[in-house]
């Protein structure tokens, strides 16, 4: 942590116990005065990733409030709902992953903006990216610039959603976290791998490749070194695997920044965003 001055207010972290969504919570304890996470149960195939999410809120002392979505998941078909569906490594031509669960960050940010104003925050923070999308739609800044304005006019509020990770990609996600002297608890706590396994994950599955990618350029950059990054994937996978499907930090569960009006929505980030974004980077 950089001793920065924090935001008078109140920030709720949409939040899954994943790398991204937990070096957002990690960004916002940093800036905000108060910060609250809300996670979604909504038929994702693997329970460990909520007994994650409960595991870290807890370890750093964050109200977590976990909401049942279940429904988004009998409705939406996708490979991280449904067990009979294999996780492909790429989309059909033309078409999206078979991980994209539809409306998810649409109904995710519009319940968090409830939860919001129910708490009395002003801010809403989550970790989508639209550099390491993977294609997936309601990562994109236009819409998430759209939403904004949605639910400002919706609630009569003057939400501001927050998207520390929108213009980073993997390598610089693990720099952030680096920054904010979370680089270890991160990748040791989190779990990203649409196979359920923690930390460094299966090293198979496309979240893992990603990650894992990332977490070996900036380990080489930092000059740290990579090497056995890989191994220590397959061998954390399997030891999750030979062992009772739980791992530490997992424990079980417990019982653009501004107001946007329509007329400045955008897909490519303003020169006050980059800025913002540069001048957090010089600043963590």
């Amino acid at each position: 942590m950089n001793g920065l001055e924090k935001r008078k207010g109140k920030a709720v972290v949409v939040f899954s116990g994943g790398q991204d969504s937990t070096t957002c919570l990690f960004w916002a304890l940093e800036r905000y005065e108060e910060v609250e996470a809300i996670t979604f149960r909504y038929g994702q195939r693997h329970a460990l990733e909520l007994q994650c999410a409960a595991s870290i809120a807890a370890e750093l002392g964050i109200r977590h409030h976990m909401l049942d979505m279940s429904l988004l998941g009998q409705l939406a078909p996708s490979s991280l709902t449904r067990e009979d569906l294999a996780v492909a490594d790429a989309p059909a031509t033309g078409g999206l992953p078979n991980t994209f669960v539809p409306g998810r960050n649409l109904m995710f940010l519009s319940f968090a903006a409830v939860l919001a104003k129910g708490v009395g925050a002003g801010t809403l923070v989550t970790g989508v990216c639209e550099t390491d999308f993977s294609g997936y739609p309601d990562c994109r800044n236009i819409f998430i610039q759209s939403l904004n304005v949605t639910l400002n006019l919706a609630m009569e509020e003057n939400f501001v959603i927050e998207t520390p990770l929108m213009w980073l990609d993997k390598e610089q996600v693990w720099e952030l976290s680096d920054r904010l002297g979370a680089f270890d608890y991160v990748r040791e706590k989190t779990l990203t791998c649409y196979n359920g396994i923690p930390s460094d994950g299966c090293g198979e599955c496309p979240a893992c490749k990603l990650r894992r990618n990332g977490l070996e350029r900036y380990l080489a950059r930092r000059g740290a070194g990579a090497a056995g990054v890989g191994a220590q994937a397959g061998a954390a996978g399997r030891a999750f695997e030979a062992g009772s499907g739980s791992a530490a930090g997992c424990g079980p569960v417990q019982a653009g920044h501004a107001v946007l009006a329509a007329d400045t929505l955008q897909a490519a980030p303003t020169a006050e965003a980059t800025a913002r974004h540069a001048k957090d980077g010089e600043s963590e």
